[in-house]
């Protein structure tokens, strides 16, 4: 997730047992033409496999991005056709490239014939109702080298309105012999459960669900327990502190509000507007830190021993 995932949560996430994270979505042109930014987003500290996710119209920009993300430690090459946003499809990249189904595959053909790592996709079910092209998108990514697929049960066009649709992504089980992970609104262990069933897939990827609990998809995968009280504010300020070391202190506060504020959103809701204003706004370092931890802590109260050891 653009703006989300950046190495301090993924780093996060993984340290509770998430089974693979995705860097944020590269620009393939901007990596190529060693924009600081783009670079920052493929950096890595030891996580293992270390998959990057590029996005692009051009095949020359797609490929040359791929062979520059595997020859600083990209694992795996992650295409992505799916990001909604107005942005990217007004560049004809991410699920722009559904309406285009013989060029987005050019683009995947030359990314897989320029790396000898595997090479994946993240679709969605098509552009709108009318064009439910995933499973056919799908079967040709496959025979040209793909390796995984993952799709979100949603259209471009729906964004993220409505429900996801895991009983269409099934289609693309139908279509595919390589790994299928399902996307899209899942919340909980029983969503997880769920859209597997549904789905036909092999894996489930949490998106939206994990902002403010980078710890999230290892609760779903059963492989971790939620923080709590004094736990979830250590936690949540050493997010900040990662932060700001990772961008530098005023690059890092601007870049953390938003997570400050899904930690607050999810975990402090009753916190009054202007103490809230005040903890999004401020530049003061340590008091952020406190009010933060105050206000978690006051929310859910101090994890009780008998509660620890259980």
């Amino acid at each position: 997730m653009s703006g989300v995932t950046d190495l301090p949560f993924r780093e996060l996430a993984w340290r509770f047992g998430a089974g693979l994270v995705v860097t944020e979505m590269v620009a393939s042109r901007e990596l190529a033409g060693n924009a600081p930014e783009s670079w920052a987003r493929i950096r890595n500290r030891g996580i293992r496999p270390h998959m990057v996710q590029l996005a692009g119209r051009e095949a020359h920009w797609m490929a040359e991005a791929a062979r520059l993300a595997e020859a600083n430690g990209a694992d795996i090459i992650d295409i992505n056709m799916g990001c909604p946003a107005k942005k990217v499809i007004g560049g004809y990249s991410g699920s722009a490239l559904m309406r285009e189904p013989d060029h987005a595959l050019r683009l995947i053909e030359a990314t897989v014939g320029a790396v000898k790592v595997p090479v994946t996709v993240k679709m969605r079910l098509g552009w709108d109702d009318d064009s439910l092209n995933a499973p056919d998108i799908a079967a040709r990514a496959e025979a040209a080298g793909v390796q995984l697929i993952t799709v979100h049960g949603r259209t471009r066009m729906q964004f993220y309105e409505g429900k996801a649709d895991w009983d269409a992504i099934r289609a693309v089980r139908e279509r595919i012999t390589v790994p299928l992970i399902a996307n899209g609104d899942v919340d909980t262990a029983e969503d997880a459960v769920e859209i597997l069933r549904r789905s036909g897939a092999d894996a489930v990827m949490v998106g939206r669900a994990a902002q403010g609990r980078p710890w999230h998809p290892a609760v779903l995968a059963g492989a971790a327990a939620k923080p709590e009280g004094a736990a979830l504010a250590e936690l949540a300020v050493e997010h900040y502190s990662m932060m700001l070391d990772f961008y530098g202190t005023a690059a890092g506060l601007r870049q953390a509000r938003k997570h400050v504020g899904w930690y607050l959103e999810r975990f402090a809701p009753s916190l009054p507007p202007a103490e809230k204003a005040a903890l999004m706004t401020s530049t003061d370092v340590g008091f952020v830190s406190d009010r933060l931890a105050a206000a978690l802590i006051a929310t859910h109260g101090p994890v009780e021993p008998e509660e620890e050891a259980a």
